[in-house]
């Protein structure tokens, strides 16, 4: 009897984890590799944030298939977990307790990837080739081989700078000791860094607004704290979002928490502020925009740059990777999620079909999958794993069946969809791959994608 194919799974994090319980339900050996020292590691650095969407949301069914056996307690659905919660209620538990504990590796960081005895260049016999992965776990580099790939390693570690052409603004190295990267804890272990001061937060997404809401709720007990918001645009009402309008009340509830904060001045504003330089002055941060002799800048003490994140893609060039050229996510993904077109909540289930890589055998899922864009919906990643699985087993019926429907935001600014709320969400098409490779053509011929609106 021959050994069962081999699947290796780069991060220990929600989606990696649900990868693991998908293989191993299939037949299939899952191999682990977390780079931190327990699984859940990047979810326990934002763990004071409360996820916007409920338990029903969070849990994968193959994981709480695996869970069950233990005695585990699912939490209740409608309740919505914060990072630490969703780590000691359900990752912990899952990466221990249950049958994955024995194919979990953890400390071991992927370095390089590629198929032994090819390089990139090298074609004939390559699809039958395994994988051969590179990772470092304190005793040296360590090499393994592997019959399929699935990236989970989110992006979590690769933050966007400052600079508002995607490249670190000049001098943000140098400023480095004054500058945070996503959501720092300002409420709770990182209060005394910034109770009293003056906080610019630079981004236009829901890391930025709870942070800002966070710096305002310092400045009740801390009068001297001076929460400062930095928008690159000049339309704050598009980080409200949807309101009451959006199907996951959390999300909604924020923005219009936020929107109130802003207008009763309780955070200073400044729109079109692309930032460009930094400069330490002493104890101070003078952040500018435009050029260093006549653009505009703002001194505070700290800077907090949530302007989202970037996979990173530097161990995978040994393969053969194609991405959108903008958004660096599978190509035929892109057009279901690119914020240039729409800026849905949700994005239409989709599978191995989608995320297929030139690289037969290799695949990008959960955030990382995403590339550069903000919208990624966990529950989203439970269904490319579940169908990737069944495509690694052999079950193309099943890895391009549609198994979730994702709850509509209710809100959509795509301005070529005649209707707006049928933009995203909902079961995709089965004759379309997400928005699809049709459209994905028209965009290359400069033309509109994302087609889910007709």
């Amino acid at each position: 009897m021959s050994e069962a194919k081999a699947v290796a799974i780069i991060g220990a994090g929600p989606v990696g984890l649900a990868a693991a319980a998908h293989v191993l339900e299939r037949g299939l050996r899952p191999i682990v590799l977390e780079a931190g020292e327990s699984a859940g590691h990047s979810v326990r650095q934002w763990g004071h944030v409360q996820l916007f969407s409920p338990w029903e949301y969070n849990i994968d069914r193959a994981a709480a298939r695996l869970l069950a056996p233990t005695g585990w307690n699912s939490p209740e659905p409608d309740q919505y977990p914060t990072g630490a919660e969703l780590v000691e209620r359900y990752l912990e538990p899952l990466a221990t307790r249950t049958v994955l504990a024995s194919h979990i590796q953890t400390n071991s960081r992927v370095t390089d990837i590629s198929r032994a005895g090819f390089d990139k260049l090298k074609t004939r016999g390559r699809e039958s080739a395994p994988f051969e992965i590179r990772y470092q776990n304190g005793q040296g580099p360590k090499v393994m081989r592997a019959d399929a790939v699935i990236d989970a390693s989110g992006t979590w570690h690769s933050p966007n700078p400052a600079g508002a052409n995607g490249l670190s603004a000049i001098g943000e190295t140098q400023a480095a000791g004054k500058i945070a990267y996503g959501m720092p804890d300002v409420l709770g272990k990182d209060r005394a860094r910034y109770a009293g001061k003056t906080v610019a937060v630079l981004g236009a997404g829901h890391s930025a607004i709870g942070t800002l809401i966070d710096l305002a709720k310092l400045a009740e007990q801390a009068p001297e704290t001076k929460p400062v918001w930095l928008l690159r645009g000049n339309d704050p009402a598009k980080a409200f979002g949807g309101g009451a309008n959006d199907k996951l009340a959390a999300r909604g509830e924020l923005g219009a928490a936020f929107a109130a904060l802003v207008a009763a001045d309780r955070i200073r504003l400044e729109s079109e502020f692309r930032v460009s330089h930094l400069d330490v002055d002493g104890p101070r941060l003078i952040v500018g925009a435009g050029s260093a002799c006549c653009g505009r800048h703002i001194v505070v003490d700290e800077l907090i740059v949530a302007t989202g994140f970037r996979p990173d893609l530097d161990f995978v060039r040994e393969l053969r990777i194609q991405l959108d050229p903008a958004i660096e996510c599978p190509v035929a993904l892109a057009p279901l999620i690119d914020p240039n077109e729409h800026s849905c909540g949700t994005v239409r289930p989709h599978g191995a079909r989608e995320l297929a890589q030139a690289e037969p055998g290799f695949y990008f899922a959960g955030m990382k999958s995403y590339g550069r864009a903000p919208t990624f919906l966990m529950l989203t990643g439970y269904e490319q794993v579940r169908s990737i699985a069944a495509e690694l087993a052999g079950d193309r019926e099943a890895a391009e069946r549609v198994e979730l429907v994702l709850p509509e935001t209710g809100v959509c600014n795509r301005s070529a969809a005649p209707d707006a709320s049928s933009c995203c969400g909902g079961p995709a098409l089965s004759a379309v791959d997400a928005c699809c490779a049709a459209d994905a053509d028209a965009r290359q011929e400069g033309k509109t994608g994302c087609g889910c609106a007709s």
